[in-house]
């Protein structure tokens, strides 16, 4: 797939790195807004293995208070811009606003990812004009309610059929199917049995023909079976981004890049031998 004059084959699982320029965030909130923090974060995490560097400037945890258009420029462009200039990757905005998208593109961003799969007011024809491939997530709700009562019928047939339906809305409006990811949204209006019925069926989800995202790193879903606090998950997260792996996800989006580059090597060694 070619993001920008980048071009990133997923015959072996990549690796999206995560960074939040937020106070907020769940895993992270405050550790990474300082600008020149953030550009030696990113630099590690492409050092350790990361092909992707995912930036967001808003949380999207259960209950975070929304952030106004402007701040969220401020908070993400300046770090884009340093970023795309110094370090040779593929940068993601993680944003569901149509001007953030715009500017964030604008400042050097390659890749779209919307936990609202373009549903946002003019989202879906910006994505199309900025001409950029995108990923699109399926969430149950909205991000400060998401978690307060999820309720599926099928959660694989349920997040598979919206997901088949928003590439076909984003194809019609000019999206090119080679430029779609998808992501089924681990932890977004999802129980605990949810999100692992999601990860044990997740290979169905190539029969959409298009590069998966899993990101599992560090959330509830680990917590909660593990009882584990957010800074002791990493177990649980090498595990979930393994079994994933073995699901054929395209791309690991994580916050420990090192030790799931580790993982990955190890797996491409086992496969690769007769």
């Amino acid at each position: 797939m070619q993001f920008g004059h980048k071009h990133v084959f997923f015959d072996t699982p990549q690796i999206m790195g995560v960074l939040n320029v937020t106070p907020d965030s769940f895993s992270d909130g405050g550790q990474f807004s300082n600008l020149d923090k953030a550009v030696k974060q990113a630099e590690l995490m492409v050092e350790h293995g990361a092909v992707f560097i995912d930036i967001g400037g808003e949380s999207t945890r259960p209950g975070a208070q929304p952030v106004a258009v402007l701040e969220e420029i401020e908070r993400v462009v300046p770090v884009i811009q340093k970023i795309a200039t110094n370090i040779d990757c593929v940068i993601s905005i993680d944003t569901s606003k149509a001007l953030v998208m715009k500017e964030a593109v604008n400042a050097g961003a390659r890749l779209i990812n919307d936990v609202c799969a373009l549903q946002q007011e003019d989202a879906l024809s910006s994505a199309a004009a900025l001409n950029v491939p995108v990923a699109l997530m399926h969430m149950q709700g909205a991000p400060r309610s998401m978690q307060d009562a999820p309720d599926y019928a099928s959660v694989v047939g349920e997040v598979y059929d919206f997901l088949a339906k928003r590439i076909d809305v984003c194809v019609d409006a000019g999206i090119k199917q080679s430029n779609i990811l998808i992501d089924p949204g681990f932890g977004f209006g999802k129980t605990l049995d949810h999100n692992f019925q999601l990860l044990k069926h997740f290979d169905k989800f190539k029969h959409l023909h298009v590069p998966t995202i899993a990101g599992m790193s560090r959330k509830s879903m680990i917590g909660k079976l593990l009882d584990r606090d957010i800074d002791d998950r990493l177990a649980g997260s090498l595990a979930c981004a393994l079994l994933a792996s073995n699901k054929g996800a395209s791309i690991l989006r994580v916050h420990d890049v090192q030790a799931t580059y580790d993982v990955v090597r190890i797996l491409n060694k086992m496969n690769s031998v007769e």
